[in-house]
Parts: C-alpha cells; sequence; structure tokens
C-alpha cells in the first residue's frame, strides 16, 4: 500500500490539473497559433508560468486503484501487476491468462 500522504498528494494534483485545464489550454492555443504577435506569445509564456506547477497534467503519476502501488501498474487495468495477477487467479479479469512458472 502507497502512504496516504501520497495518494492524498496525487488527488490533489489531479483537483488542480482539472481547475486550471481550461485556463492553460487558452494560454497554450496563444502560444501555439502562428497569427498570434510576439508580445502576446510573451504575455502568454508568462502567465503560464504563473500557474502552479501542479497545475500541468504530466505532473500525475498513475496509480493502482486497489493499493496506490506507482510501479507496475497496467494502462489498460488500471492495475498493479501484483493486484492484476491475483485478480486473475481469482476469475474476475475474463480473456486474460497470467504465466505462472
Amino acid at each position: 500500500m502507497a502512504k496516504k500522504s501520497m495518494i492524498a498528494r496525487e488527488n490533489k494534483r489531479a483537483r488542480t490539473a482539472a481547475k486550471y485545464a481550461a485556463k492553460r489550454a487558452e494560454l497554450k492555443s496563444v502560444i501555439k497559433n502562428p497569427g498570434s504577435s510576439i508580445d502576446q506569445i510573451d504575455e502568454a509564456v508568462l502567465k503560464m508560468q504563473q500557474l502552479p506547477r501542479d497545475a500541468s497534467p504530466t505532473r500525475q503519476r498513475r496509480r493502482c486503484r486497489i493499493t496506490g502501488r506507482p510501479h507496475g501498474v497496467y494502462r489498460k487495468f488500471g492495475l498493479c501487476r501484483n493486484k492484476l495477477r491475483e485478480a486473475t487467479m481469482r476469475g474476475d479479469v475474463p480473456g486474460l491468462r497470467k504465466a505462472s512458472w
């Protein structure tokens, strides 16, 4: 199990990213627009830098839905390798077989 504080930190990052998503998208569109003047781009870059660091969705880490483990997480299932193996052995994941040699 991951520490409760680490899971809480990830949840806070997700909330912050959702809160500033529209503002970030607007600023990025100004920066990427070839019709924007250099002054507009500079102003948008400065505003982007003033946003919280955790407002970027790339700061989030994919974690296991059951344990909160950060490593060995399968995107398709949202589970870490350990819990995916347990679920497979119980027969909870249809069509999946894990090797056990």
